[in-house]
């Protein structure tokens, strides 16, 4: 079994306002498909009124974060599957209820997590 980052940027969803309880009506109902199916790890989006920080090898805390991270948000799910097409299928059912393209990348497998 391995974990699977299904995810998009704010950007991508362009919903009319009129059309916005029904996607959020058919996204939840694949999270719920998702939690039944026992795929399900983790997801939601990032708040994006809270600003990053960085942590650093000292452990302080700073007001910043790296330059290629800087516009991180949207929404992601994180589901543990059998197999890439397995993930590449919730995938489909997400982009559908979404109405927005999904991005899809597996997490490298830590014997020790």
């Amino acid at each position: 079994m391995s974990k699977y980052l299904i995810s998009f940027p704010s950007s991508a969803m362009r919903i009319q306002e009129l059309d916005m309880q029904q996607v959020s009506d058919d996204s939840h109902a694949v999270v719920r498909e998702a939690k039944a199916a026992g795929v399900w790890v983790f997801g939601g989006g990032i708040d994006g009124r809270v600003p990053p920080v960085m942590v650093d090898g000292t452990g302080t805390v700073l007001e910043s974060t790296y330059a290629e991270t800087r516009h991180i948000e949207g929404g992601y799910a994180v589901l543990e599957v059998a197999a890439r097409e397995e993930a590449l299928e919730w995938a489909r059912k997400i982009a559908v209820a979404c109405r927005c393209a999904q991005e899809v990348r597996v997490f490298g497998d830590d014997p020790e997590c």
